[in-house]
């Protein structure tokens, strides 16, 4: 038996690590992207991003002031027994996103859609935001993620349909325009981490394209040959359209294009797109059916599927 105090205090550890410290996978690609950086100014906006990353970490300040949706995913082992079930589970990421939010690693930023009520601790209808995924053995498995509201609203996330007849280049089509006409004004915090999501319905296609931009590791490949190629030369045709960071021109659009998808119905394809910005902030963390808590620098989400 898991006890709520551990588990509180590991989704606790995962807010806090994923505000301030950012992943290793996510380091590498900056480093590799001021690298090849052949644009003074963009070379410059990139390696200073970088050094506020690095002191946030140091400071334990969050690495960016939009501290974003406060988004939850959680490996439950089918064996995992948890004090007071899956429901003291959501109440204490409530408890645990309260206390970050009056601890500073969150700021106020969840209001009522229409009358703009802010809580103050973003907690409301809907937030914190919960999904799971039932796996084999005894641990908990906790990955929070800090969705930006610039990478999230500002035509950071859209979906269309494609026909079957008009195949991978009809999706990738898709996927470009999105991603031009969601960098127009530097609204969405490029070089993204970018998440698509093709097949099954439109909700199912947003969910896959979000989880491959906030879950799979920048520099990670679908284990299948078509996709992989579809990741491979969408990175590339990114790349080339120049958006640069923040939109000033430069070498680096997207830090990484990661695709997941689903079986879909003969009428057509749904073709989603989610990016992440460039920070690409999340913390994983395992407690083990013993109590134990390990960090995790992969949140793990989609090995073993």
């Amino acid at each position: 038996m898991i006890k709520r105090e551990i588990f509180e205090e590991a989704i606790f550890q995962a807010i806090a690590k994923g505000s301030t410290t950012i992943a290793p996978d996510v380091c590498a690609a900056f480093e590799e992207a001021i690298g090849r950086e052949s644009r003074p100014a963009a070379r410059e906006g990139l390696q200073k991003t970088y050094d506020s990353i690095k002191l946030s970490a140091q400071l334990k300040n969050p690495a960016c002031p939009d501290t974003g949706w406060p988004i939850f995913y959680f490996k439950v082992g089918n064996e995992c027994q948890l004090e007071g079930g899956m429901m003291a589970l959501e109440e204490a990421t409530r408890a645990a996103v309260r206390r970050a939010t009056g601890s500073g690693f969150l700021r106020a930023t969840m209001k009522h859609p229409l009358t703009g009520y802010d809580p103050g601790d973003n907690v409301g209808n809907n937030v914190p935001n919960f999904t799971y995924q039932f796996v084999p053995g005894k641990d908990l498995e906790v990955t929070y993620v800090a969705k930006g509201g610039g990478s999230e609203c500002f035509g950071g996330t859209r979906h269309r349909v494609v026909a079957f007849a008009d195949g991978i280049k009809g999706i990738e089509k898709v996927v470009i325009d999105s991603f031009v006409e969601a960098t127009r004004s530097g609204g969405i915090c490029p070089p993204n981490v970018l998440g698509i999501g093709i097949g099954g319905t439109a909700n199912i296609a947003a969910n896959l394209a979000k989880e491959a931009a906030c879950l799979r590791t920048v520099g990670s490949r679908n284990p299948e040959p078509q996709f992989r190629k579809i990741e491979e030369d969408l990175y590339t045709a990114l790349n080339s359209l120049g958006v640069g960071i923040m939109g000033i021109g430069g070498d680096t659009s997207v830090l990484g294009v990661n695709v997941e998808y689903a079986y879909t119905h003969i009428a057509g394809i749904c073709v989603a797109i989610s990016s992440n910005c460039m920070v690409a902030r999340r913390g994983s963390f395992r407690v083990t059916a013993e109590g134990a808590m390990e960090e995790m620098d992969s949140p793990n989400w989609f090995e073993g599927r």
